[in-house]
């Protein structure tokens, strides 16, 4: 991670009818990098997550490195079909964006459908440590059932 902040916050924003979202200003500068970029990516139906673009480019670029060299030296010829999958995720998991006015994300068009939230309907924005996340009220709610009771297990887990 480029980026040394600890991003927290629950915010609840309107979408509205052009798709677009007001972001909460005191997140904003963790996710946009020095041109001003910031990474839309698909992570769970009903979530879309926003990252610095210059250090989601870096991991991204990493992981693909590994992947190719692999390649080259023909140790994945026995997973064809999982290279295209990752082929098919690639080219529709993210989008780099400019947020306009320095804090209001348009939604992709191709994202809209993954977010599953109408215009002028309400998301919740998310500090999730190192990125933010945009989440459909009820996947939000469904994903704080399943992982508040794991919260001090993980607390532990991770400062142990």
């Amino acid at each position: 991670m480029a980026d040394e902040s600890f991003i927290t916050g629950e915010f609840r924003r309107t979408i509205d009818d052009r798709f677009r979202i007001t972001l909460p200003p005191e997140i904003v500068e963790s996710i946009t990098d020095e041109s001003g970029e910031t990474v839309v990516a698909k992570e769970r139906y009903g979530c879309l997550s926003l990252w610095n673009a210059s250090a989601w480019r870096q991991r991204m670029d990493a992981d693909l490195a590994v992947i190719r060299q692999k390649m080259l030296a023909n140790r994945m010829n026995h997973r064809l079909g999982d290279l295209q999958r990752l082929g098919r995720l690639l080219s529709t998991r993210d989008q780099t964006v400019k947020l306009a006015n320095r804090s209001r994300l348009l939604v992709p068009p191709g994202f809209r459908d993954f977010l599953d939230v109408e215009a002028n309907h309400e998301v919740v924005v998310v500090g999730a440590a190192v990125c933010v996340e945009i989440w459909n009220p009820a996947a939000w709610l469904e994903i704080l059932r399943a992982d508040m009771p794991e919260f001090d297990p993980l607390v532990q887990q991770l400062t142990g």
